[in-house]
Protein backbone atom coordinates (compact mmCIF):
# COMPACT_ATOMS: atom_id res chain seq x y z
CA UNK A 1 0.00 0.00 0.00
CA UNK A 2 1.45 3.64 -1.22
CA UNK A 3 0.53 6.11 0.81
CA UNK A 4 1.34 9.94 0.72
CA UNK A 5 3.73 10.95 3.40
CA UNK A 6 4.76 14.47 4.30
CA UNK A 7 8.23 14.51 6.00
CA UNK A 8 8.54 18.15 7.10
CA UNK A 9 11.76 20.38 7.74
CA UNK A 10 13.04 18.84 10.80
CA UNK A 11 12.55 15.17 9.87
CA UNK A 12 15.46 16.07 7.12
CA UNK A 13 18.02 17.37 9.49
CA UNK A 14 18.22 16.87 12.96
CA UNK A 15 15.20 14.42 13.57
CA UNK A 16 16.28 11.94 10.60
CA UNK A 17 16.45 9.35 13.24
CA UNK A 18 12.43 9.34 13.20
CA UNK A 19 12.21 10.00 9.49
CA UNK A 20 14.44 6.38 8.78
CA UNK A 21 12.74 4.52 11.37
CA UNK A 22 9.46 5.64 10.62
CA UNK A 23 9.35 4.78 7.15
CA UNK A 24 11.25 0.96 8.13
CA UNK A 25 8.44 0.54 10.43
CA UNK A 26 5.90 1.22 7.84
CA UNK A 27 7.81 -0.95 5.32
CA UNK A 28 7.11 -3.70 7.84
CA UNK A 29 3.96 -3.25 8.06
CA UNK A 30 2.92 -3.19 4.43
CA UNK A 31 3.36 0.33 4.04
CA UNK A 32 5.07 2.58 1.62
CA UNK A 33 5.47 5.73 2.62
CA UNK A 34 5.84 7.84 -0.98
CA UNK A 35 7.19 11.53 -0.07
CA UNK A 36 5.09 14.40 -1.86
CA UNK A 37 7.25 15.91 -4.94
CA UNK A 38 7.87 19.22 -4.15
CA UNK A 39 6.57 19.51 -0.50
CA UNK A 40 7.10 22.72 1.16
CA UNK A 41 6.92 23.84 5.27
CA UNK A 42 3.82 23.37 6.90
CA UNK A 43 4.25 26.80 8.11
CA UNK A 44 4.62 26.17 11.21
CA UNK A 45 2.43 26.63 13.79
CA UNK A 46 -1.66 27.02 13.03
CA UNK A 47 -2.88 30.36 12.89
CA UNK A 48 -5.72 31.46 15.09
CA UNK A 49 -6.48 34.57 13.83
CA UNK A 50 -9.86 34.90 11.77
CA UNK A 51 -8.75 36.82 8.83
CA UNK A 52 -5.10 35.37 8.53
CA UNK A 53 -5.67 33.29 5.21
CA UNK A 54 -1.88 33.69 4.14
CA UNK A 55 -0.55 31.22 6.74
CA UNK A 56 -2.69 28.46 5.36
CA UNK A 57 -1.21 28.53 1.60
CA UNK A 58 1.64 26.19 2.39
CA UNK A 59 -0.53 23.57 3.88
CA UNK A 60 -3.09 23.50 0.83
CA UNK A 61 0.21 23.37 -1.57
CA UNK A 62 0.88 20.25 -0.29
CA UNK A 63 -2.51 18.88 -0.12
CA UNK A 64 -3.01 19.83 -3.79
CA UNK A 65 0.31 18.23 -4.46
CA UNK A 66 -1.46 14.68 -2.75
CA UNK A 67 -4.15 15.42 -5.62
CA UNK A 68 -1.51 15.27 -8.35
CA UNK A 69 -0.26 11.99 -6.89
CA UNK A 70 -3.38 10.35 -7.11
CA UNK A 71 -3.73 11.26 -10.34
CA UNK A 72 -0.48 10.52 -11.45
CA UNK A 73 -0.80 7.10 -10.32
CA UNK A 74 1.72 7.06 -7.98
CA UNK A 75 -0.22 6.10 -4.71
CA UNK A 76 -2.45 3.35 -3.90
CA UNK A 77 -4.83 5.60 -1.27
CA UNK A 78 -5.19 9.09 -2.27
CA UNK A 79 -7.35 10.41 0.18
CA UNK A 80 -4.82 10.16 3.00
CA UNK A 81 -1.37 12.29 3.87
CA UNK A 82 0.42 10.78 6.40
CA UNK A 83 2.69 12.17 8.45
CA UNK A 84 5.23 12.40 11.68
CA UNK A 85 5.82 15.50 13.49
CA UNK A 86 2.87 16.60 16.13
CA UNK A 87 3.17 20.62 14.61
CA UNK A 88 3.09 19.28 11.36
CA UNK A 89 0.21 17.06 12.08
CA UNK A 90 -1.56 19.96 13.93
CA UNK A 91 -0.97 22.45 11.48
CA UNK A 92 -1.97 20.73 8.43
CA UNK A 93 -4.92 19.48 10.36
CA UNK A 94 -6.13 22.45 12.12
CA UNK A 95 -5.72 24.02 8.62
CA UNK A 96 -7.78 21.37 6.19
CA UNK A 97 -10.31 21.36 8.69
CA UNK A 98 -10.80 25.46 8.36
CA UNK A 99 -10.90 24.64 4.41
CA UNK A 100 -13.39 21.85 4.84
CA UNK A 101 -15.54 23.40 6.83
CA UNK A 102 -15.10 27.25 5.26
CA UNK A 103 -16.36 26.99 1.28
CA UNK A 104 -15.53 31.18 1.26
CA UNK A 105 -12.14 30.50 2.71
CA UNK A 106 -11.34 27.82 0.49
CA UNK A 107 -11.85 29.98 -2.75
CA UNK A 108 -9.73 32.82 -1.85
CA UNK A 109 -6.99 30.47 -1.51
CA UNK A 110 -7.83 28.73 -4.67
CA UNK A 111 -8.11 31.46 -6.54
CA UNK A 112 -4.74 33.02 -4.99
CA UNK A 113 -3.35 30.39 -5.85
CA UNK A 114 -4.05 30.71 -9.27
CA UNK A 115 -1.27 28.66 -11.02
CA UNK A 116 -2.06 25.82 -8.96
CA UNK A 117 -4.79 22.82 -9.17
CA UNK A 118 -7.70 23.76 -7.11
CA UNK A 119 -8.19 22.11 -4.16
CA UNK A 120 -10.79 20.00 -3.87
CA UNK A 121 -11.27 19.30 -0.22
CA UNK A 122 -10.61 15.65 -0.61
CA UNK A 123 -7.50 15.38 1.46
CA UNK A 124 -7.91 13.64 5.01
CA UNK A 125 -4.60 14.26 7.41
CA UNK A 126 -4.10 11.35 9.69
CA UNK A 127 -0.58 10.54 11.98
CA UNK A 128 1.31 8.10 11.50
CA UNK A 129 -0.31 6.34 14.87
CA UNK A 130 -3.69 6.65 13.53
CA UNK A 131 -2.86 4.70 10.47
CA UNK A 132 -0.83 2.00 12.75
CA UNK A 133 -3.79 1.57 14.73
CA UNK A 134 -5.94 1.40 11.18
CA UNK A 135 -3.96 -1.41 10.46
CA UNK A 136 -4.66 -2.93 13.48
CA UNK A 137 -1.93 -4.37 16.50
CA UNK A 138 -2.38 -7.69 16.10
CA UNK A 139 -0.85 -7.11 12.52
CA UNK A 140 2.23 -5.37 15.00
CA UNK A 141 2.18 -7.77 17.23
CA UNK A 142 3.04 -10.53 14.47
CA UNK A 143 5.48 -8.30 12.91
CA UNK A 144 7.71 -8.22 16.18
CA UNK A 145 10.67 -10.44 16.42
CA UNK A 146 12.34 -8.75 19.67
CA UNK A 147 9.65 -7.90 22.11
CA UNK A 148 10.81 -4.79 24.28
CA UNK A 149 10.12 -7.16 26.94
CA UNK A 150 10.23 -5.60 30.60
CA UNK A 151 11.54 -2.08 29.11
CA UNK A 152 9.23 0.61 30.85
CA UNK A 153 8.27 3.16 28.86
CA UNK A 154 6.68 6.17 29.59
CA UNK A 155 4.45 8.04 26.71
CA UNK A 156 4.26 11.81 26.21
CA UNK A 157 2.24 13.27 23.73
CA UNK A 158 2.31 16.83 24.50
CA UNK A 159 0.31 19.38 22.88
CA UNK A 160 -0.48 18.84 19.35
CA UNK A 161 -1.42 15.33 19.12
CA UNK A 162 -4.65 16.48 21.15
CA UNK A 163 -5.56 19.95 21.22
CA UNK A 164 -8.12 21.00 19.74
CA UNK A 165 -10.38 18.43 20.59
CA UNK A 166 -11.44 18.69 16.66
CA UNK A 167 -8.31 17.28 15.27
CA UNK A 168 -7.23 15.30 18.41
CA UNK A 169 -5.85 11.71 16.90
CA UNK A 170 -7.26 10.29 20.61
CA UNK A 171 -9.83 11.30 23.85
CA UNK A 172 -7.61 14.84 24.27
CA UNK A 173 -8.54 13.63 28.66
CA UNK A 174 -7.34 10.19 28.41
CA UNK A 175 -5.17 9.13 25.28
CA UNK A 176 -3.77 5.85 25.04
CA UNK A 177 -2.57 5.44 21.33
CA UNK A 178 0.83 5.26 22.69
CA UNK A 179 0.10 2.96 25.37
CA UNK A 180 -1.43 0.88 23.41
CA UNK A 181 1.10 0.64 20.27
CA UNK A 182 3.91 -0.06 23.04
CA UNK A 183 2.03 -2.52 24.49
CA UNK A 184 1.59 -4.43 21.05
CA UNK A 185 5.49 -4.18 21.09
CA UNK A 186 5.74 -6.17 24.09
CA UNK A 187 6.74 -2.78 26.71
CA UNK A 188 5.32 -2.37 29.93
CA UNK A 189 3.42 1.14 30.15
CA UNK A 190 4.53 3.31 33.06
CA UNK A 191 1.74 6.32 33.33
CA UNK A 192 3.29 10.14 33.82
CA UNK A 193 0.21 12.00 34.84
CA UNK A 194 2.06 14.82 32.84
CA UNK A 195 2.08 13.23 29.40
CA UNK A 196 -0.66 15.70 28.50
CA UNK A 197 1.18 19.17 29.75
CA UNK A 198 3.22 21.41 27.39
CA UNK A 199 7.14 20.99 27.43
CA UNK A 200 7.49 25.12 26.75
CA UNK A 201 7.79 24.56 22.84
CA UNK A 202 9.03 27.75 21.53
CA UNK A 203 10.27 28.98 24.75
CA UNK A 204 13.49 26.85 24.50
CA UNK A 205 14.45 30.02 21.58
CA UNK A 206 12.89 32.86 24.20
CA UNK A 207 13.39 31.57 27.43
CA UNK A 208 15.20 28.44 28.40
CA UNK A 209 14.67 28.58 31.74
CA UNK A 210 10.66 27.71 30.94
CA UNK A 211 11.62 24.55 29.48
CA UNK A 212 14.20 24.06 31.93
CA UNK A 213 11.19 23.61 34.50
CA UNK A 214 8.66 22.31 32.47
CA UNK A 215 10.51 19.28 30.92
CA UNK A 216 12.51 18.54 34.20
CA UNK A 217 8.85 18.46 35.83
CA UNK A 218 7.97 15.66 33.18
CA UNK A 219 10.91 13.91 33.12
CA UNK A 220 11.65 14.22 36.76
CA UNK A 221 7.94 12.32 36.97
CA UNK A 222 8.65 10.16 34.52
CA UNK A 223 12.13 8.99 36.91
CA UNK A 224 9.51 8.99 40.05
CA UNK A 225 7.09 6.55 38.64
CA UNK A 226 9.81 4.11 37.64
CA UNK A 227 9.66 4.42 33.56
CA UNK A 228 12.80 3.42 31.90
CA UNK A 229 12.31 5.91 28.69
CA UNK A 230 10.02 8.64 27.16
CA UNK A 231 8.36 7.95 24.03
CA UNK A 232 7.39 11.41 21.57
CA UNK A 233 6.22 11.98 18.46
CA UNK A 234 7.12 15.90 18.29
CA UNK A 235 10.78 17.02 17.46
CA UNK A 236 10.54 19.91 19.64
CA UNK A 237 9.15 18.06 22.43
CA UNK A 238 11.99 15.25 21.54
CA UNK A 239 14.33 18.15 21.83
CA UNK A 240 12.91 20.27 25.53
CA UNK A 241 12.70 16.60 27.00
CA UNK A 242 16.43 14.80 25.84
CA UNK A 243 18.83 18.07 24.90
CA UNK A 244 17.85 19.88 27.42
CA UNK A 245 18.78 17.94 30.13
CA UNK A 246 22.09 19.23 30.40
CA UNK A 247 20.55 22.57 31.35
CA UNK A 248 18.76 20.41 33.70
CA UNK A 249 21.45 18.86 35.40
CA UNK A 250 23.07 22.44 35.80
CA UNK A 251 20.42 23.71 37.18
CA UNK A 252 19.39 20.02 39.37
CA UNK A 253 22.69 18.32 39.84
CA UNK A 254 20.85 15.32 41.67
CA UNK A 255 18.49 15.14 38.40
CA UNK A 256 18.40 11.47 37.04
CA UNK A 257 18.67 11.65 33.00
CA UNK A 258 16.34 9.15 31.06
CA UNK A 259 16.42 8.14 27.16
CA UNK A 260 13.98 9.80 25.16
CA UNK A 261 12.65 7.79 21.97
CA UNK A 262 10.69 8.85 19.14
CA UNK A 263 8.21 6.17 19.10
CA UNK A 264 9.29 4.41 15.77
CA UNK A 265 12.87 3.83 16.77
CA UNK A 266 11.39 1.10 19.03
CA UNK A 267 9.21 -0.05 16.47
CA UNK A 268 12.39 -0.60 14.28
CA UNK A 269 14.30 -1.78 17.39
CA UNK A 270 11.43 -4.93 18.19
CA UNK A 271 10.89 -5.07 14.31
CA UNK A 272 14.26 -6.97 14.17
CA UNK A 273 15.77 -3.67 12.34
CA UNK A 274 18.89 -3.32 13.86
CA UNK A 275 20.34 -0.43 15.97
CA UNK A 276 21.93 0.99 12.49
CA UNK A 277 18.49 1.54 11.08
CA UNK A 278 17.73 3.66 14.33
CA UNK A 279 20.27 6.61 14.34
CA UNK A 280 21.14 6.43 18.53
CA UNK A 281 24.05 8.45 17.85
CA UNK A 282 20.80 11.49 17.43
CA UNK A 283 19.45 11.39 20.70
CA UNK A 284 21.08 13.16 23.22
CA UNK A 285 20.84 10.98 26.60
CA UNK A 286 22.55 7.86 24.16
CA UNK A 287 19.88 4.93 24.96
CA UNK A 288 22.44 1.94 23.77
CA UNK A 289 22.96 1.54 27.58
CA UNK A 290 19.56 1.26 28.84
CA UNK A 291 19.19 -1.19 25.11
CA UNK A 292 21.80 -3.26 25.92
CA UNK A 293 21.29 -3.34 30.10
CA UNK A 294 17.54 -5.00 28.80
CA UNK A 295 19.31 -7.17 25.92
CA UNK A 296 17.57 -5.53 23.07
CA UNK A 297 20.94 -5.00 21.56
CA UNK A 298 24.03 -7.41 21.03
CA UNK A 299 27.19 -6.21 22.94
Amino acid sequence: MKIPYFPGCTLKTTARNFDVTARAAAKILDVELVELDKWNCCGTVYSLLADNLMNHLAPVRNFIRVQGMKDEGIIDDGNKLVTLCSMCFNTMKSANHRMKNSPGDLRKINEFMYREKDYNRNVEVVHFLELIKEIGYEKVREKVSKPLGNMKISPYYGCMLLRPKEISIDDPEDPMILEELMTSLGAVIVDNPLKKMCCGTYQTARDKGIVVRLAGDILSRSVYEGADAIITSCPLCAFNLDDRQKDIVQKEPTFKKIPVFYFTQLMALAFGLGQEICLFDLNYVDPRPLLLEKGLLER
